[in-house]
């Protein structure tokens, strides 16, 4: 052993870093200095014009900061660059106030970013539904009940509405907070069903739980025509594996009706959407897809405290995209709005661990749902309620202690 030992701290958060600085007593006006220096943030800004950028850089430099660019940017060789920019919260706060002084356009970026590092030190407290404010202090769970004899993992376990009551009940005695009822698969390959055949399957369930059970029921659909009737049954959730890109009046049902909404990201219609599953930036790709959605919601006038938004694990992306997005997971909280993911059983779990089985899929789906609670996810879709409670409970005491 050395004469002085040093280590490493693994500091994520500012109450982390104020209590190492207590801890080696650190003056007061000095713990609150230093504690948002612990913490650096890296931001992508795409598509800068050459001069912006030069610019950019050198007052992220004279702030303490770094910041990267294309090679050839300084003398004008690209036509455009991407830019990342290194720094703690404090250097970035700086920036933003440099750049509100600078031509070509730098003091709109000065906005945009201020409100994204804002929006990442305040992460959202609450989801309003048609029915309450469901609390974000600690994980949802949203246990799955499909009415379907198709879905990839309990397909036709609940077809018949009595077992699928019993079994929604049976969930949040488990601790489930949501219940999300769907009618249609959306598995790899599943091709779409009738809104009859669909409202067939999901209205008789939903009338049967409203008034029996205390939390949130949610319907898992892309159409409006179904989700319209699933509310007037006693839904206050649409869960829409589309972003409304499939039906261009789910908007305006979830506006006029108040219920919430999941807006996911996904590439193509289930029968087709693993056809592609190749990106050459997904997360850049998943929030443009995001963007798209939010601003169809805002343009019904739907209030950002009604959104959910969910990367869509399964939706168009491969083993190693499913992987990538748990572990980028954070990047998304710059949307300020709850964060949901649905690893459950899925095939890439299978694919990593060697397991064909789905209900063979319990450990592997333990450890996706811990890290995406982790990495930012305030909801999490799950088929075994029960057990992902505890992971769920006990990933965020780790967090929080």
């Amino acid at each position: 052993m050395g004469a002085f030992n040093p280590r490493l701290l693994a500091i994520s958060t500012m109450k982390q870093a104020t209590e190492e600085l207590e801890r080696v007593s650190a003056d007061k006006y000095g713990v609150i200095e230093m504690a948002s220096k612990t913490l650096t943030r890296c931001i992508k800004v795409a598509g800068l014009e050459c001069r912006q950028a030069n610019i950019l850089k050198q007052e992220m430099l004279s702030v303490g900061g770094d910041a990267a660019v294309a090679r050839g940017t300084v003398a004008c060789s690209v036509k455009s660059t991407d830019c990342i920019l290194i720094g703690t919260e404090k250097q970035l706060s700086k920036l933003c106030k440099k750049l509100l002084l600078q031509p070509f356009s730098l003091s709109s970026l000065a906005v945009e970013l201020t409100d994204l590092i804002s929006s990442i030190a305040k992460p959202p407290l609450l989801w309003r539904t048609s029915r309450r404010a469901i609390s974000l202090e600690r994980p949802l769970i949203m246990g799955i009940i499909n009415l379907t004899p198709d879905s990839f993992s309990d397909g036709g376990l609940c077809v018949r509405p009595d077992i699928a009551v019993e079994r929604a009940l049976q969930m949040e005695d488990e601790g489930a907070d949501i219940i999300d009822i769907g009618g249609e698969s959306t598995r790899p390959g599943a091709t779409a069903v009738s809104a009859e055949l669909e409202l067939s399957r999901v209205i008789p369930v939903i009338e049967k739980l409203a008034g029996r059970v205390s939390c949130a029921i949610s319907i898992d659909t892309w159409k409006s025509s179904v989700a319209v009737r699933s509310v007037d049954a006693g839904a206050e959730i649409v869960n829409d594996i589309s972003g409304f890109n499939f039906d261009a009046g789910m908007p305006s049902v979830v506006s006029e009706s108040s219920a919430a909404v999941v807006l996911m990201h996904t590439r193509g219609t289930p029968d087709k959407m693993q056809q592609d599953t190749g990106y050459s930036d997904l997360m850049a790709e998943i929030s443009a897809g995001l963007r798209t959605s939010l601003s169809l919601a805002s343009a019904a006038g739907i209030p950002a405290d009604a959104i959910a938004i969910d990367p869509g694990i399964g939706f168009g992306k491969s083993v190693a995209g499913n992987m990538e997005l748990i572990r980028r997971l954070s990047e998304l909280s710059g949307y300020a709005l709850p964060i949901l993911t649905g690893p459950s059983r899925k095939s890439f779990i299978g694919s990593v661990l060697g397991r064909e089985q789905t209900d063979d899929r319990l450990f592997g789906t333990a450890a996706a749902v811990a890290l995406s609670i982790k990495n930012g996810a305030s909801i999490v879709r799950v088929h075994d309620v029960k057990a992902m409670r505890d992971v769920a409970d006990m990933a965020y005491a780790i967090m929080h202690s």
